[in-house]
């Protein structure tokens, strides 16, 4: 009969850490590491913070920023499981100095980094730019289809949300008239408890329905013609990847070819990417104007671009502005 080595798991072994000693040399959370600490500017995080004299001491934006940007590089995007990182990971331990960040308070740091990271961005291009890590022999654009916290069901032009509203009313309508015939026979009657816990929902989802329609007009697609809005993300559309169709946004990027870094990116809400070139290629010029890297780099170096942003008028606009793409 076979034999096999014992496995005890009613025992404790204790693991000293020196947590500085986990970001080793040549990896991403070395680098981001000393980066943030010795290279960029956070200063503009401070104005965020207003417990000079009261107030609960916050954690420091240095190291929610490391901690964001390692979970993303290891696929974990979401707030919780940027959490549980900070327990079982001990790279990220080592970043976040043993602290275990909520995961409300780094949903709140990331949801409004809008400003702020724009500013970190540019320091960080400068930066790269100084190390010869932006060439200027080929830029590439290219985009990618990211899914929204928002359901395309949702979705419509200003009619086909009036005609939903419209239905929704009806529904409620057709839960309430039994009861108030009843009412009116002074019979013993209620609505019955599926009908009470759908008539809640239903008069949110009209509420949210009637105030999309009371504050926003038809959005406009490229030809002028209405598109769809939606009730919840009215930013995101709806978009045909392979899988089937999604609501999400489109997000591009611009990576220079030589070591490749983004050097602009963004996200639209526009399934359609031949729209999207124009908007990309002033994305890039304005920042690299702003840090004197170049007076027009885009006229120095090579633009490709897949067929999707192929177009009669992004022809025209590359031929005006002398890129060679």
């Amino acid at each position: 009969m076979a034999r096999y080595k014992h496995d005890d798991y009613a025992q404790t072994k204790l693991l000293p850490v020196n947590f500085d000693r986990q970001l080793l040399p040549g990896t991403f959370a070395y680098t981001l590491n000393y980066l943030m600490d010795e290279k960029i500017d956070l200063s503009v995080f401070a104005a965020r913070y207003k417990n000079d004299e009261g107030g609960a001491p916050a954690h420091a934006p240095a190291m929610l920023r490391k901690l964001t940007l390692c979970a993303y590089s290891k696929g974990s995007m979401h707030r919780r499981q940027i959490e549980q990182l900070c327990r079982e990971n001990v790279v990220c331990m080592a970043l976040s100095a043993d602290t275990t960040p909520h995961c409300t308070t780094i949903a709140a740091f990331v949801s409004s980094l809008s400003a702020e990271i724009t500013t970190i961005f540019r320091h960080s291009l400068l930066g790269c730019d100084a190390a010869g890590l932006i060439g200027r022999e080929m830029f590439a654009l290219d985009g990618v289809k990211l899914p929204a916290n928002a359901s395309k069901e949702w979705s419509g032009t200003k009619t086909d949300l009036q005609q939903q509203a419209q239905t929704m009313h009806a529904a409620v309508e057709h839960l309430v008239s039994p009861h108030c015939a009843n009412d009116a026979r002074d019979a013993q009657g209620s609505l019955g408890k599926a009908a009470e816990r759908q008539r809640p929902t239903w008069h949110a989802a009209i509420a949210k329905s009637e105030g999309l329609l009371a504050t926003h007009a038809d959005k406009l697609g490229m030809a002028g013609t209405p598109k769809q809005s939606n009730l919840t993300d009215n930013e995101s559309a709806k978009m045909p990847p392979s899988t089937g169709v999604l609501q999400g946004d489109n997000g591009v990027a611009i990576a220079a070819s030589k070591h490749p870094g983004i050097v602009h990116a963004e996200a639209f809400g526009e399934g359609q990417e031949h729209g999207l070139l124009q908007p990309m290629l002033e994305g890039v010029r304005e920042p690299l104007q702003q840090l004197t890297l170049s007076e027009d780099m885009l006229t120095e170096t090579k633009l490709t671009a897949d067929a999707g942003y192929a177009s009669e008028a992004n022809a025209a606009y590359l031929c005006e502005q002398g890129i060679d793409a």
